[in-house]
């Protein structure tokens, strides 16, 4: 194979339809497509306005789409100091193992560190064993004290309407 310069570079609202197809194909490898409620004009618009809800990295093989990164600041209160929470990590089949991962994934902590954060945050499916072995081949391992919970859709809508509780 002749070699190929991988390039890494922020995500543009002109990626937004090929951010969008990038998260529809990890969730159709997760078994999970139907779970994708969002759409490119989504991304538009929490993605790049002027506060953005997200930022994507992306990587490119010799000029083509090869993955990308999504990812968003958070603040750990025990720590005193913000990190990164990596909210989806994905790779095009044909450019696996080139290690494109690994680099979005440090790029992402090393703007981490030089804003003065102090760690890296990110979830897997509980069924992705290839995800799972990468990342603890990378040392990001389980939190031991942690699990992620959740509401959404109706029961979120629910939740967030409720009146306030007088006492």
């Amino acid at each position: 194979m002749a070699y190929q310069t991988i390039t890494l570079r922020p995500g543009r609202v002109e990626d937004v339809e090929t951010i969008h197809a990038a998260l529809r194909k990890l969730a159709s490898h997760s078994g999970a497509r139907q779970e994708i409620k969002s759409t490119a004009e989504d991304l538009r618009r929490y993605g790049f306005r002027e506060n953005p809800a997200c930022s994507a990295l992306i990587a490119e093989v010799d000029g083509e789409f090869a993955g990308l990164c999504l990812h968003f600041p958070i603040f750990s209160t025990w720590l005193g100091r913000p990190g990164v929470y990596v909210q989806d990590l994905y790779v095009e089949h044909r450019f696996r193992g080139r290690q494109i991962g690994k680099k979005l994934l440090r790029r992402i902590a090393k703007q981490c560190l030089e804003a003065g954060g102090a760690y890296l945050r990110l979830s897997v499916d509980t069924d992705n064993e290839t995800a799972k072995a990468f990342y603890e081949n990378l040392g990001i391992g389980w939190s031991r004290y942690e699990q992620v919970r959740k509401i959404v859709g109706e029961a979120f809508l629910a939740f967030a309407d409720a009146p306030e509780e007088r006492r």
